[in-house]
């Protein structure tokens, strides 16, 4: 009964169906509305109507870092709940974008000090996650709370009315306001923090840890169920083996969680072990790594997995969260599990079983040329659904924008060994295609239940990876800092990794075009209703014209309405668009601050509907930064 209460006020009960309370709307992560107010016919009238400006932006070279402000607003409570690329959580009035509170870690006090005194460093932070008590008392403080991490492994719980610290949570271990991930073991060196929303199921909020996927013997991926009053540990979920635990690290969830309130489970999308590329120090079985995985969110025992990479040499660790949506096949709804990955195969699986409602095939796959590792004979390819990602390089689609810098690319590609998705880096330069960048990323998939209908955006750069062994000069010194998450030393291997992404002389991707995607698949057949182009690609101060069809490469995702509309940000042009999600035909566009890499959410307020998005842009995509949090409305509604 009591997960019963709990999932009726996070889903959302009829009083609060105008909200958007958790990261994915719902806790299954759909990204949908059942709002309707805007439409494909009225949607030319959207006008910006607020936007609040936090003040916290940095880039290349401040002290602090730069800031990719990717915050996914969360509406609960009569408020707007965001985060900002300093650390801080912001209370807003979802009307008119006026700021209600602000709560910061580094000027919080509690015991008489600074809630936690650490050097203040820019970080992503995608979003919080809210909770209340079933009866929450009036007056009493913490009924209702916020839980916000950061990246030094730390998770605040505070008051959502007034933006006090939750000074109960975490007091047991001397830190009243903040569970630390520090107090536990992680078995290994790494970075702990991390920047996507925890989750909540029943009076349990489940956190994960962020992992330096380059070291050998890095900290694990461990996912860890607190009591959400007193921050009291009530489980723990390691995805590396026991007998394992010395051995090997990483396979952490980096991305967003979902949650089935009703069967109590928590989804996890896990990633590769350490290292990324180089697997000669972990071969033995670890079925819980790369891989989707149910756990009881009141235990943290495992209650189906499966597994989406063996043996991850590529590093096409899982994305996003599962889609926990009911979907329309064979006659019958079934209510699944939707996994997106970066290699662009969609996996459907039961919920409550975890049996795959489109099959998959064991499909042989290529093997490293790297004598002391060893590939995985197959890899799991499902079949019967349409793939999302353009998976198919060769000599004649490579991009140029000339002539000569089409052969550039296509003499470097006849060079490099490609033989399609699953090829290894290793010592011969290989093209990754997708490549860790995606296909699938954060925030990429939206289900429309009314049209059974799956919406989700891709990315298509190929990345060029070699790993080069080790000859103990300076140049191969582990101590030495990575150039980027391409090329670095792989730490406690004899290996270090030399890549980059695909580009020409003139830094034009030689992927063909379209460098991104959005595309719609029947759900119930598996077969595509349309794929367009998202984004104008940008180069040289110039915005290439929609019509030549390039798109853009994106960091991001889409969000459905009952409208009819798919409303998505994700390009290097700065646009936020909304699409007909019927036909896929764009009905409206506005220029942002800065690049909404992140997912627009809507709510109604006052018998008004609002899109909101982050605009914030990303250091890592060289685009511009912003602070800003835009929200839009239709100028004639009430």
């Amino acid at each position: 009964m009591r997960l019963l209460i709990a999932a009726m006020l996070v889903a959302g009960t009829p009083a609060m169906a105008q909200d958007w309370p958790t990261f994915g709307n719902d806790p299954g992560g759909s990204q949908s509305s059942s709002l309707n107010q805007i439409t494909a016919a009225n949607a030319s009238k959207l006008k910006q109507v607020w936007v609040h400006h936090s003040g916290d932006v940095a880039h290349e070279g401040s002290a602090t870092g730069p800031t990719d402000f990717e915050s996914v607003p969360i509406v609960t409570n009569g408020t707007l709940y965001t985060c900002t690329g300093m650390g801080r959580v912001l209370a807003i009035d979802p009307a008119t974008g006026k700021e209600k509170w602000a709560f910061d870690p580094y000027t919080a006090r509690g015991a008489e000090k600074a809630l936690y005194e650490q050097p203040r460093k820019a970080q992503t932070c995608r979003g919080v996650t809210y909770w209340q008590a079933a009866t929450p008392q009036a007056g009493a403080v913490c009924e209702k709370r916020i839980f916000k991490p950061d990246r030094y492994g730390n998770v605040y719980a505070i008051d959502a009315d007034t933006g006090k610290s939750c000074m109960d949570f975490g007091a047991d271990k001397g830190h009243p306001g903040y569970v630390t991930q520090r107090d536990y073991e992680n078995h290994g060196p790494g970075a702990y923090g991390m920047g996507s929303p925890p989750a909540i199921v029943g009076d349990v909020v489940v956190t994960t840890v962020s992992s330096r996927d380059t070291i050998q013997k890095a900290n694990h991926g461990m996912v860890r169920g607190f009591d959400v009053r007193s921050g009291e540990m009530k489980w723990e979920f390691d995805p590396i083996p026991a007998e394992h635990a010395s051995e090997v690290g990483a396979a952490n969830v980096w991305s967003t969680m979902s949650v089935d309130p009703d069967r109590g489970l928590v989804f996890l999308p896990t990633t590769s072990p350490s290292t990324d590329y180089y697997g000669g120090n972990r071969q033995f079985d670890m079925p819980l790594v790369s891989a989707t995985v149910a756990v009881d969110g009141a235990t943290g025992a495992v209650k189906w997995s499966q597994q989406i990479v063996h043996h991850d040499q590529y590093d096409y660790d899982l994305p996003g969260h599962a889609l926990l949506v009911t979907i329309k096949k064979d006659g019958r709804d079934i209510p699944v599990a939707i996994q997106q990955t970066k290699q662009g195969y969609l996996y459907v699986f039961d919920r409550e079983t975890g049996a795959p409602v489109y099959p998959i095939v064991e499909t042989p796959v290529p093997q490293t040329d790297l004598p002391d590792d060893k590939s995985s004979p197959t890899q799991p390819i499902p079949q019967g659904i349409a793939s999302f990602a353009n998976q198919k390089l060769t000599h004649d689609n490579v991009f140029g924008l000339t002539p000569i810098d089409k052969a550039w690319c296509q003499n470097v590609f006849d060079k490099a060994r490609y033989e399609g998705v699953f090829t290894p880096p290793g010592n011969k330069e290989a093209v990754l295609f997708p490549s860790a960048l995606g296909g699938g990323n954060w925030g990429g998939a939206a289900f429309d239940a009314t049209s059974n209908t799956l919406i989700v955006k891709a990315e298509n750069l190929a990345t060029r990876l070699s790993l080069k062994k080790k000859t103990n000069g300076d140049k191969d010194d582990d101590t030495l800092p990575a150039i980027d998450y391409l090329t670095h030393p792989i730490k406690g291997t004899p290996y270090r990794s030399e890549g980059e992404v695909f580009l020409s002389p003139l830094g034009i991707p030689c992927s063909p075009t379209p460098w991104g995607t959005l595309t719609a698949i029947d759900m119930g057949t598996g077969k595509l209703k349309w794929q367009i182009p998202l984004g104008q690609a940008r180069r040289f101060g110039i915005t290439v014209p929609a019509s030549f069809g390039w798109g853009s490469p994106n960091i991001g995702g889409p969000m459905v309405t009952a409208g009819g509309l798919v409303f998505v940000g994700a390009s290097m042009d700065g646009k936020l668009r909304a699409i007909e999600a019927a036909t896929g035909r764009e009905v409206w566009q506005t220029k942002l601050p800065a690049p909404g890499m992140s997912v627009p959410i809507t709510y109604m307020v006052n018998g008004k509907q609002y899109v909101v998005i982050s605009a914030g842009g990303s250091h890592r995509a060289e685009t511009e930064l912003s602070d800003a949090t835009v929200a839009y409305a239709l100028d004639d509604a009430k």
